[in-house]
């Protein structure tokens, strides 16, 4: 299992996965900031991203915030790679 902080950008026009806000992962959700709309988007966003199953994927802190803390459980080296790779992309 890995964790790691996402900085959430809720209401953008397409859902995407990549780049650092602050140390953190940046996650783009069509989702706007509503009944958790946005959170339940973030996880399923995240579980493709990373090729997990969405049940893979939970936010542990900030479900109203727009900075999370994610865990997936998985392999922890082939995670910790794509995230390496998603931090450094645009």
């Amino acid at each position: 299992m890995i964790r790691f902080t996402v900085r959430v950008h809720p209401g953008s026009p397409t859902g995407s996965v990549g780049g650092a806000y602050d140390g953190a992962l940046q996650v783009r959700v069509r989702a706007r900031a509503i009944d958790g709309a946005a959170t339940n988007e973030v996880c399923a966003v995240l579980a493709d991203a990373f090729g997990v199953r969405p049940s893979a994927v939970q936010c542990v802190r900030g479900a109203r915030s727009r900075t999370k803390l994610i865990a997936i459980e998985g392999n922890d080296d082939v995670l910790a790679d794509q995230l390496s790779t998603l931090l450094s992309s645009t």
